[in-house]
């Protein structure tokens, strides 16, 4: 296995934090290797189900971003009820955005603005897991493991744990989420970029600094291809083995390896502090390499303030930290992404776990606001430019057709291709549906 790792960053008002992980070869905390996975996936009768190859990319904006100052900006309205950093309009008549997304105010044809996104869930990790998996889980709010399996497992278990022409893995984690995992869907379905003590399989641990530019994961791929060959391994290695090294010796090293892109084009995806561009860039190789989930983390949207002890300002002075490189970064994927011809086949889902509250509070910040939020879809062959439901005047609940997670989940099942329906039996033998509620939104389709 190959392990990328990086410093700590705080993520959330509650003390959670995450760390930066790529890892190549293992299945992380469950101990499952890439061999291991493909022969459970052989002896399950391949069992993957036929759907469209269609890709996800799951943008978590961790922390809660504002709707106020993001994507429902309120410009008639006095303060509070409308955002600090001004507004912008797009090239869509009648809609506008907020004032620091200039790029992306030119390319709101091109996605499409959930504005009635509402549930009951305050808690950061609560919230989470109900938007990941589709059910409501208070006590994750206390700490409690996650219970439910995420999209990206169920997805997963439905086409099979790798794509069946290309050997890529059907669910990776650049980045580590809460809630993201099988639950008791089984091992074989955690998402293959592994977070934990996993076991070692096929290369060493690189730290972050040696591979600021994807170079040490190239030259560690090159070594193991040639201890490879030398050795004479691949001739002794049964089916499932050859099978996982070939996985990493090709299709993986090729989808991984960014020093294939236009030096071009990387320079104008940037470089920025949390590497949000590079990401997306890496999100979009996945996807043309047939993934079909891939988890990406931009985090930093819990602004509750000014709080000199973690370094936090005003919601103004928050937002003007977060949407440069968020700006920048996302519009660069959209164009990309239309560049090539690739908006049929590719989501960008952009989400977060709730909404800010309409009040400023002392401290300049707004609090948590689950009563409303917003989420933005690029892509994936649904129609674009669109605004879907409606918020009161004053930006505190949806005024029209209200979006839960549920709703928004299904939306992602209809367009890769899951039946609303899709169950599966439990550990206790129980059949269970993955949704038990929501609907498709209409209006995209």
């Amino acid at each position: 296995m190959l392990d990328i790792f990086g410093p700590r960053k705080s993520l959330c008002c509650n003390g959670s934090s995450r760390r930066d992980f790529l890892k190549v070869g293992a299945l992380g905390m469950t101990g499952l290797s890439l061999p291991d996975l493909l022969r459970a996936q052989a002896a399950m009768g391949k069992s993957g189900s036929k759907a469209p190859d269609k890709t996800v990319i799951w943008l978590f904006l961790s922390g809660g971003p504002t709707h106020y100052e993001t994507f429902d900006p309120k410009p008639d309205n006095p303060l509070p009820y409308r955002s600090t950093v001004g507004t912008l309009q797009t090239n869509v008549p009648g809609t506008h955005i907020g004032g620091l997304f200039p790029r992306l105010a030119k390319l709101a044809d091109k996605y499409s603005i959930i504005r009635s996104f509402a549930h009951t869930a305050a808690d950061h990790t609560a919230a989470t897991h109900w938007l990941s998996t589709g059910h409501d889980h208070p006590p994750a709010g206390n700490g409690a493991a996650p219970i439910s399996p995420s999209i990206g497992s169920m997805l997963s278990k439905y086409r099979g744990a790798n794509h069946p022409t290309t050997g890529m893995p059907t669910y990776v984690a650049l980045d580590h989420l809460y809630a993201e995992g099988p639950a008791w869907l089984g091992a074989a379905h955690s998402p293959f970029d592994a977070k934990g003590n996993a076991q070692a399989n096929m290369a060493p641990r690189i730290a972050l600094d040696r591979v600021q530019d994807r170079q040490s994961l190239r030259q560690t791929l090159d070594r193991l291809e040639r201890k490879a060959d030398q050795s004479g391994m691949m001739v002794a290695m049964d089916e499932f083995e050859g099978r996982a090294v070939e996985l990493v010796r090709g299709n993986a090293r090729e989808a991984f390896d960014l020093s294939r892109e236009d030096p071009k084009l990387r320079e104008r995806y940037g470089k920025g502090e949390k590497k949000l561009g590079e990401n997306l860039l890496l999100a979009r190789r996945l996807a043309e390499a047939n993934t079909g989930l891939v988890t990406v983390w931009y985090g930093g949207w819990d602004s509750h303030g000014t709080n000199p002890s973690v370094n936090h300002g005003t919601i103004e002075e928050e937002m003007r930290k977060l949407a440069p490189e968020f700006d920048h970064a996302v519009s660069v994927f959209i164009e990309d992404l239309y560049d090539r011809g690739l908006d049929e086949k590719v989501m960008l889902a952009i989400v977060g776990e709730f909404g800010r509250s309409p009040h400023i509070n002392k401290d300049g910040g707004r609090e948590h606001w689950p009563q409303l939020g917003n989420q933005v879809l690029v892509g994936g062959g649904l129609k674009m430019g669109q605004i879907v439901g409606e918020s009161t005047v004053k930006g505190d609940v949806p005024k029209s057709n209200p979006i839960s997670p549920n709703d928004l989940l299904a939306t992602l099942f209809q367009t890769m291709g899951m039946p609303l329906d899709l169950q599966y039996t439990t550990q206790a033998g129980r059949p269970t549906r993955m949704l038990e509620t929501g609907q498709p939104i209409a209006e995209l389709f």
